[in-house]
């Protein structure tokens, strides 16, 4: 979908950075397959298993590349391929096949590894979809193979990749010719190739339509993974915007890392905590580097895709355990599993509209054994005393007593067989919908903090969905009733006594930290890589004076008269292009 200036093609931010190069249209061979008879079935099956040795070897390499680049947890996705080459039901099916009907090995690989590939599509969960793409690169390897033809992998340096879909293999073999970017038509922010890219600090937009028919090979392209937005052949002004942008970050990243053990604080001596967000544990190390102090949100539904599947609760107890480790003494705030809507469901469940259905903590509740295996977990990992426990998509005070029941049975179960936990471990919740956000004082006197989910907040206020582009526009962060319900939620929570931060991805945005800092705030959590900005935005101001503009922009009836006077406060009090940079 194009925006803005004509030449301006959108899609989802999957890796954060900005490149600016040559486009590299990759664009794979598609194979003729039929399904002609044969008449040496021996010729055909000893093919087909030279071909998956063939592939096997193909695979090794890569794998042996991503470890040393990616380490041992990112490299077990080819690991995990080359598994499904020695499956032996699988490998079975398809030589009886041959055997039995007789047709090129190609067409029985390609009928039957996309029976499996069906599955997956037919899902409504975006993350089974994009395993099915991983499933399809095994079998596209299989039948090239089978084909004796070579892998096309003559790139030239210093590229910007744009291709239908992007495999995780292909990621890794890019970074050998210096890719700086890739743009896909296809994927999301959990493909293995989004995951795989932010490994790398390679920027990647994914996602938009129809790239390959809109960019030519070797047209000029900007890619900017903060904003998911692709930039094709680019006028004079907007490289010299663009390349400004570079410029200041490069500058920002060295006097950035200055601050890293320096606290937040105001001009005027107020103290704001900045935490990070963390979706993998390998993420942490950049986290802790950028000067986090702690974790304010651990979404552990990844856990699914680290252990393909429910992780027991033994594998979660280790996992919370090494993540309290590392960063103790500073505190984690670990979330219930947050399943449903756009996030990973691990069954099949076919709902009109996922983001008003069974999601949350309305799973958890009706997956009791999930839940109580989790808060096991997280309460056997809490030894530490730095661990909260935080639950999402709260409605109602019913479920907030219903939850609160729960943790107390686990806690008297692991007293009774003398298991260690921290008997105060903070409990929390998620304020992400309208009702919380209305009931945000009363709520607050039932637990110790709240965090403000601003994602689905704005989402649900404003009846927009985030992930859809025909109605992006109307998604607005600095709408007044989105700022109005930030501080009546501030407001009514902290006067119950308890913690109020904000989690999602308005704190990112150093235009919105004023605003939030003047609002009240104590606490931010944001990504890794935006934890130095709004460090260096917090010790650049005036509590007093962000308190003025948090009371002014309350007055405010546009989104456009909040935006316009943040960007006044950026540009005329801290006297920073810094706004340019996101």
């Amino acid at each position: 979908m194009v925006k803005k200036a004509d030449n301006i093609l959108n899609g989802i931010a999957a890796a954060p950075g900005i490149a600016i190069a040559k486009a590299h249209l990759y664009l794979k061979e598609i194979y003729e397959i039929n399904g002609d008879p044969i008449t040496d079935v021996d010729e055909a099956i000893e093919s087909l298993n030279a071909a998956l040795e063939k592939s096997k070897k193909e695979l090794g390499k890569v794998f042996s590349l991503a470890y040393d680049k990616l380490g041992e947890k990112r490299a077990a996705i080819f690991e995990a391929q080359i598994m499904i080459l020695d499956d032996p039901v699988l490998i079975d099916n398809i030589s009886k096949r041959i055997k039995k009907e007789k047709k090129q090995p190609e067409y029985i690989v390609n009928d039957e590894i996309s029976k499996y590939q069906e599955l997956m599509n037919s899902s409504k969960e975006p993350y089974m979809k994009e395993r099915s793409h991983d499933i399809e690169d095994i079998k596209n390897r299989i039948i090239r193979n089978l084909k004796k033809k070579k892998l096309q992998s003559r790139i030239k340096e210093d590229v910007i990749i744009v291709s239908e879909n992007i495999t995780p293999a292909d990621t890794v073999l890019f970074s050998r010719v210096n890719a700086l970017g890739y743009v896909t038509n296809f994927g999301g922010l959990t493909s293995h190739a989004a995951i795989v890219a932010r490994s790398l600090n390679i920027p990647a937009v994914v996602g938009v339509h129809d790239s390959t028919n809109k960019i030519k090979d070797g047209d000029t392209l900007i890619v900017d993974g903060f904003h998911g937005e692709i930039i094709v052949n680019p006028d004079a002004k907007q490289l010299i915007f663009y390349n400004k942008k570079i410029k200041k970050l490069t500058e920002y990243d060295t006097e950035l890392a200055k601050l890293k053990d320096k606290p937040a604080v105001t001009l005027d001596g107020r103290e704001i905590i900045i935490q990070g967000n963390l979706d993998l544990i390998d993420e942490l190390g950049l986290t802790i580097q950028n000067g986090a102090r702690g974790l304010g949100l651990v979404r552990t539904e990844q856990l699914f895709q680290e252990f393909d599947g429910f992780p027991d609760e033994e594998e979660q107890y280790k996992y919370y355990k090494e993540l309290s480790e590392k960063v103790y003494p500073e505190s984690i705030t670990i979330r219930a599993f947050d399943i449903g809507g756009d996030k990973v469901l691990p069954f099949d469940v076919k709902e009109p509209n996922p983001f008003l259905g069974w999601r949350g903590i309305r799973f958890l509740l009706d997956n009791k054994k999930l839940f109580v295996s989790q808060i096991r977990a997280i309460l056997r990992a809490s030894v530490n005393k730095n661990i909260k426990f935080l639950i999402p998509m709260i409605t109602s005070m019913k479920e907030i007593r219903t939850f609160k029941s729960i943790i107390e049975d686990c806690k008297n179960d692991l007293l009774k067989n003398d298991i260690a936990f921290d008997n105060d471990m903070k409990i929390g919740i998620m304020i992400e919908v309208p009702s919380a956000a209305v009931l945000a004082g009363e709520f607050a006197e039932e637990v110790d903090f709240l965090s403000i989910g601003t994602n689905d907040l704005i989402q649900y206020l404003l009846a927009v969905d985030r992930g859809n582009d025909i109605v992006s526009e109307s998604y607005q962060e600095f709408h007044p009733a989105v700022v109005r319900t930030i501080s009546h939620i501030i407001i009514h929570g902290k006067n119950a006594g308890a913690e109020v931060s904000l989690c999602g991805e308005m704190a990112a945005d150093i235009l919105a930290v004023p605003l939030l800092v003047g609002l009240g705030l104590d606490s931010i959590s944001v990504s890794a890589s935006a934890i130095p900005y709004a460090k260096k935005i917090i010790r650049g101001i005036l509590y007093s004076e962000v308190k003025e503009i948090a009371e002014k922009c309350l007055k405010m009836k546009t989104e456009n008269e909040i935006s316009l006077l943040l960007k006044s406060f950026l540009e005329t009090h801290l006297k920073t292009e810094s706004q340019n940079l996101f």
